[in-house]
């Protein structure tokens, strides 16, 4: 018998959304209206200055809103998400993709934020992760840290190029160019020397054992031109260095409340002290916004999808574009592991075996964010690697002799087995 039922609207009694731009926003509030079952609603457009902003977090108040809901528009959502939340304000920051417009509607600033506050007060939407403050702050000093890097590094490959540009075939020789050889034999080009016999002289440890090549990677044609440019691009590369160095001592202060989390994600191989920080500064230290590690990996966008429509399965299962910081750290750690003589290390050089090194990366990358989780979930837990010989230790003898007994039958052979001697 089929029986009807009403089931009772659960909306937010006191709600607020943002539509945020750079100069101004639109901000829509919708609360008990004076009639039992109606809904108020007030629509203001305000500047995106703190006064401004300030003057709308009191009339939230004096409404009683009890949530604010803005969607991430570039990094104009900031500021005023900082500031209510300053406030004492609960606010959400949702994903655009969350919040789909109906085809065929207007779409204006003022009809998208009554769009999101209809949406938010009936709960259908969830909050994207936003980190707290103190997580926030050593974040922006991570992220910068490796924009710099970057930086150096293409200023190095430009120096490098430059080089190949004089006929200066430095990089053929040396495995670093920036190491303290190869500085002082620029610095020597720098300062008008151009014999290659003397800048060759100038090679320390084991590179003095080719000498000889040496005289014929200089063997070019360095102009004052060239010594310009280089000039320009050392001064460059060791301004970054002294950046980075900077950086690397306001981290350092920055993570101190947090050494006993960075000591034990140091535990974990490929993880170092760098890759430590930028993974606290990415993730956070409560993983109570993540229910599992699956939840965790998924955020992260090292999952793979499933489409399958028909019973059929759609697209190449791509993890999608997540954190770029924290997929280039994961990609760093995956990598380095897989030198280790460790689980991890087999993991990943079992995988980049039949599958590939990419596919490798994303399969570690997610190991790690399990164990991440796992760590930082509980502080009693310790991590144990399982060592190398994990898969091995885990093969049935008798069932891998009788897959090769049917692959061998297969292919049309006869098998009989005897024990070795």
């Amino acid at each position: 018998m089929v029986e009807e039922t009403q089931d009772a609207e659960e909306i937010i009694e006191r709600v607020a959304a943002l539509d945020v731009g750079k100069a101004e926003l639109v901000c829509c509030a919708r609360v008990p209206g004076g009639t039992p079952g109606r809904r108020a609603q007030e629509v203001q457009t305000y500047s995106t200055m703190t006064r401004s902003l300030l003057a709308m977090s009191d009339r939230l108040r004096e409404l009683g809103v009890t949530r604010v809901v803005m969607e991430a528009t570039s990094d104009y959502w900031k500021p005023p998400f900082y500031l209510l939340e300053a406030q004492g304000l609960q606010v959400w920051l949702v994903n655009a993709r969350d919040v789909k417009h109906l085809p065929g509607r207007p779409k204006t600033d003022k009809l998208d934020a009554v769009w999101l506050c209809k949406v938010a007060e009936r709960q259908m939407i969830r909050p994207s992760f936003v980190p707290p403050p103190e997580i926030r702050r050593l974040r922006d000093l991570t992220r910068y840290r490796i924009d710099l890097v970057v930086s150096c590094t293409a200023e190095k490959q430009r120096v490098e190029k430059l080089l190949e540009d004089a006929q200066i075939k430095l990089s053929v020789v040396a495995s670093d160019i920036f190491g303290v050889s190869g500085r002082e034999m620029m610095a020597a080009l720098l300062a008008g020397e151009r014999d290659p016999k003397v800048l060759a002289q100038m090679a320390r440890g084991r590179l003095r054992a080719k000498l000889g090549m040496l005289e014929e990677a200089f063997t070019g044609y360095f102009t004052d031109h060239h010594a310009f440019l280089l000039a320009k691009m050392l001064a460059r590369v060791d301004q970054i260095s002294a950046d980075v160095a900077e950086l690397d001592a306001k981290i350092e202060a920055q993570i101190a409340p947090f050494a006993r989390a960075i000591e034990r994600l140091d535990e974990i191989p490929g993880v170092g002290p760098t890759a430590a920080h930028v993974l606290v500064s990415e993730i956070g230290l409560d993983m109570g916004r993540f229910p599992t590690p699956a939840h965790l990996a998924s955020w992260a966008r090292f999952a793979p999808t499933v489409a399958e429509s028909a019973g059929k399965k759609k697209g190449k299962s791509s993890t999608g574009h997540g954190n770029p910081y924290l997929a280039r750290v994961l990609g760093e750690i995956a990598v380095s592991a897989g030198r280790t003589d460790t689980f991890l290390g087999e993991r990943y050089r079992r995988i980049a075996r039949r599958r590939g090194k990419k596919k490798a990366i994303v399969a570690v990358g997610r190991s790690v964010l399990v164990i991440v989780w796992h760590l930082l979930c509980d502080p009693d837990v310790a991590f144990h690697d399982l060592g190398p010989d994990f898969y091995d230790t885990r093969i049935n003898p008798d069932h891998k002799r009788r897959q090769h007994i049917r692959q061998l039958e297969a292919l049309g052979y006869k098998v009989t087995l005897e024990p070795a001697a």
